[in-house]
């Protein structure tokens, strides 16, 4: 596993050069094994792609590894370095080296967020499922590619879904079937022509903002408060577009009580301002009543309510959905005439057979009652190990929880930290557009993949690295 310092004075490149060489010297890259994407490990180091490149260019030119058809790198059987370094370089390895000594061989518990218990999903039944989609009647449907919203029957389940779960009042055809959230964000950015502005809470899901980013539109950050976007804030701004997760707002977790729901509602209406929900783990809710998505109460047809499977069922699906107003079909099917539903049609089949015969409820059921589990077992774990040294944010909901750490300990030292003593938790700076406004000394940490019984060590683990040292 690579590891980025992103306080250490080493560029990036260099750390993941300097850490996957080591790999390949060491064996744990094998000869010729084929070397993980640059988008996929730009993605999991939340880095630029650019920085991989860079790693990538210098491993290739030293002879560590070789270029093949279709973008991909496969291992070298080597002898010894095929390039000098300058004194530069041999310090900048040497710093890196030493850093690198006081990580562990492997994580031993991972609070990363976005990832989930392998053991929550239902792989003998969907196995089942995969063979009985391939064995059905309608099996020559496959060779076909569908429909370029995703399969009609699908949609109508989660339509259903929708509704009962969520409020969400729409017709099959307003739903769209998308490979992930930012893809249905892309989707979202095309059908739009007019200004590229859009506001979005500061801290965000940074994955979203890439994609504004990557599209040319200019971010307006907009503060959260305890109850969500600053509203004030918002109204004082003249946009066409926001993006916004008012049911548990990622990363801080503030949920957005009905009466702000209404006047971000009105101040749509109003200002003929688009709002794009993300709704993105509404399923995980621990202590009263889920408000009501913004969709369910909007009147005026403002809201794109975005949802996913990645949270409840497994983020490797790539299955994620938009809901558009009825009056935005029209310029949704003038952009998209002729495109294709980018999930495998297998997976659609499955997923509606899965839902169908009522699993998904079932397995909703069955992963709530686990992550509630753990994450009644993280915060208790907290309060009693570490106390009142951190602050707790973002509880009671989702799968994450967000720690501000009150005497003042910086995100760089606590991941590092953490880190020395086999533990993985997130930074929280990333999320943050205008870094210069964040304090500094907090971090993420997820729940969804960590076992419940490892919960308790490993934040003893953490109250050693933060509090003992």
């Amino acid at each position: 596993m690579l590891y980025i310092d992103r306080g250490s004075n080493i560029p990036i490149y260099q750390q993941i050069y300097e850490q996957m060489k080591r790999d390949i010297i060491s064996g744990n890259l094998p000869v010729e094994s084929r070397v993980i994407s640059t988008r996929v490990l730009a993605s999991e180091l939340q880095v630029g792609r650019n920085s991989v490149e860079n790693a990538y260019d210098q491993l290739r030119l030293e002879g560590y590894i070789t270029s093949i058809p279709g973008s991909r790198y496969i291992v070298n059987k080597l002898e010894f370095d095929l390039i000098q370094k300058s004194p530069n370089e041999q310090r900048q390895s040497e710093l890196l080296t030493e850093h690198l000594a006081v990580l562990p061989d492997k994580i031993k518990y991972s609070f990363q967020y976005g990832e989930l218990d392998e053991a929550n999903f239902p792989k003998k039944l969907w196995r089942t499922y995969v063979a009985n989609v391939l064995d059905e009647p309608l099996a020559h449907s496959m060779h076909s590619y569908g429909d370029g919203k995703g399969d009609p029957q699908l949609r109508q389940q989660i339509k259903q879904y929708l509704y009962h779960s969520r409020g969400v009042q729409c017709e099959t055809e307003q739903i769209i079937l998308c490979s992930g959230t930012q893809s249905a964000l892309e989707t979202i950015i095309r059908i739009f022509s007019g200004k590229k502005t859009v506001a979005m809470e500061e801290p965000c899901y940074d994955g979203a903002r890439a994609v504004f980013q990557s599209n040319g539109f200019k971010i307006l950050p907009v503060p959260v408060r305890e109850d969500g976007i600053d509203l004030q804030k918002l109204s004082s701004q003249s946009i066409p577009m926001v993006y916004l997760s008012p049911s548990h707002q990622f990363p801080t977790g503030a949920v957005m009580p009905i009466h702000n729901r209404m006047e971000v509602l009105n101040l749509a209406h109003q200002r003929d301002m688009m709002i794009i929900e993300d709704d993105y783990d509404s399923e995980f809710r621990y202590k009263g009543r889920p408000i009501p998505s913004l969709q369910s109460i909007d009147q005026a047809g403002r809201v794109i309510y975005v949802g996913t499977f990645s949270k409840a069922l497994s983020p490797g699906l790539r299955i994620s959905y938009l809901v558009l107003p009825t009056w935005l079909l029209a310029a949704y099917q003038k952009k998209y005439r002729g495109y294709q539903c980018t999930i495998p049609l297998i997976e659609q089949k499955v997923l509606l057979h899965f839902m169908q015969d009522r699993h998904w409820e079932k397995h909703i059921r069955r992963v709530c009652l686990s992550q509630k589990r753990k994450h009644d077992t993280l915060i208790a774990a907290i309060q009693q190990i570490i106390g009142d040294r951190v602050r707790v944010y973002g509880h009671y909901a989702g799968l994450h929880i967000l720690l501000e750490f009150v005497d003042g300990q910086q995100e760089d030292t606590l991941v590092q930290k953490a880190m020395r003593y086999g533990v993985q938790v997130r930074p929280v700076s990333p999320f943050w557009l205008e870094k210069g406004r964040y304090s500094g000394n907090a971090v993420v940490l997820g729940y969804g993949k960590i076992k419940e019984k490892d919960i308790v060590p490993a934040v003893e683990l953490l109250n050693k690295a933060w509090f003992e040292e």
